[in-house]
């Protein structure tokens, strides 16, 4: 999966990679919390426009990560 820069959101060089997870609702909340501890929720996991749960933070490591639950 491929994704660029949202609209509102800063572009920052270095950070040229996201990782996107999506599969079991459970797992992928537990996942959402635990890459948040220490971290920068940019999007929180909730209900989107779409239809499906969605959130995005960068971790305490500088990893970017998109979860989707749908």
């Amino acid at each position: 999966m491929a994704s660029d820069t949202p609209p509102g959101f800063e572009h920052r060089s270095g950070s040229a990679i996201t990782v996107s997870l999506s599969g079991d609702e459970e797992v992928l909340r537990e996942y959402f919390a635990k890459l948040s501890e220490g971290g920068e929720v940019r999007t929180p996991l909730e209900k989107q426009m779409w239809g499906d749960e969605y959130g995005d933070l960068t971790g305490r490591f500088g990893v970017s990560w998109m979860v989707n639950l749908g």
